[in-house]
């Protein structure tokens, strides 16, 4: 299955660069910059990998962050995940990052746009994959901290094609963004967010009416209101789900009570991702094995998801076309 998972070609809709930061390399680079981590060592770090819910992983998520300090640490980062997605079969990554956590430590966009922008560059002549950014705004510092960002971001946004929403998603409704997306659009960016993760399918509604999302990124929280699951459905909207993800920040209590099966069952456009996965256990392929191993999803089910996500990325006509010829001759 494992081998089959791998073949599947997809697209990874949900990541977050600064999430895939392994405690080896977070460690690599504390010690290149002369930085003083609180951990004495990798086993101390993975340690502390054990989340109660989505603020408790932000907090060591930000300490872990503040060791990426120079372009050649976003370029290292960059580079290890798309050598890993590319050998998991992803074809297409779509990939968070968030700019306010690097700017409020004095780190400016010249610097990690430098490093993901060359390490997606070299990538590409690696793989058979194509890359590019999502620039999000950290819900927990504000609408202004949004506009503030987005406007700084403006001389720096090749490779950049939509803004999203992140970080705390209770208090935080997602109608307060409107002018940082409003700001967005007047850009050319599209918009993605993040909504009913933990929050109410309240902060769905209010990502697609207010924000103009074209996709929801978690969203299982959607199957609480009957009237948003039939818009979902005829509109079809993309939600990206994170199966381990949910797992560790408490979402659902294990894989076996994810609610994928139901949103697939009520005809939603539904595709797995891994989130943050050097902090949840597991890159897509895990995510897709366990869907696999404990929701009992057989080759032709994944091959959909895989199908879902090609149909759900920011990709044109004609390569979302060629991908899912692709899936039809592995899988479906």
């Amino acid at each position: 299955m494992e081998e089959f998972v791998r073949r599947l070609p997809k697209a990874e809709l949900h990541v977050h660069i600064e999430g895939t930061l392994e405690p080896q390399l977070m460690f690599d680079l504390a010690a290149r910059n002369g930085y003083e981590f609180p951990y004495p060592d990798v086993e101390s770090v993975a340690a502390a990998y054990r989340f109660k819910n989505l603020q408790s992983f932000l907090d060591i998520y930000y300490q872990g962050a503040a060791v990426l300090q120079t372009p050649e640490d976003f370029y290292d980062l960059m580079s290890a995940y798309l050598d890993t997605a590319a050998a998991e079969g992803v074809r297409r990554a779509e990939i968070f990052f968030d700019p306010q956590t690097h700017i409020e430590r004095g780190v400016g966009f010249d610097v990690f746009m430098e490093g993901f922008l060359s390490a997606i560059a070299d990538a590409s002549d690696r793989h058979r994959l194509s890359a590019d950014l999502i620039l999000c705004f950290l819900r927990h510092l504000g609408p202004e901290a949004a506009l503030d960002a987005i406007r700084e971001a403006e001389p720096h946004l090749e490779g950049v094609i939509a803004v999203g929403l992140d970080s705390t998603e209770v208090g935080f409704p997602s109608e307060l963004f409107e002018p940082a997306f409003a700001h967005a659009r007047h850009l050319g960016l599209r918009a993605v967010a993040h909504a009913g993760e933990e929050g109410p399918p309240s902060y769905v509604i209010a990502a697609l009416d207010v924000l103009g999302a074209e996709r929801i990124d978690h969203g299982v929280r959607s199957l609480e209101d009957p009237d948003l699951v039939r818009r979902l459905r005829r509109e079809r909207i993309p939600l990206t789900v994170c199966p381990l993800s949910n797992v560790a920040l408490r979402v659902v209590d294990k894989v076996s009570d994810h609610p994928l099966p139901d949103m697939m069952e009520a005809g939603l456009l539904v595709s797995v991702h891994s989130d943050d996965p050097a902090y949840f256990g597991g890159y897509v392929c895990e995510n897709y094995t366990v869907v696999h191993d404990d929701l009992g999803f057989g080759e032709q089910r994944l091959a959909l998801l895989a199908a879902n996500s090609i149909e759900s990325s920011f990709l044109d006509d004609n390569e979302k076309s060629r991908l899912l010829e692709e899936v039809q001759s592995v899988g479906l």
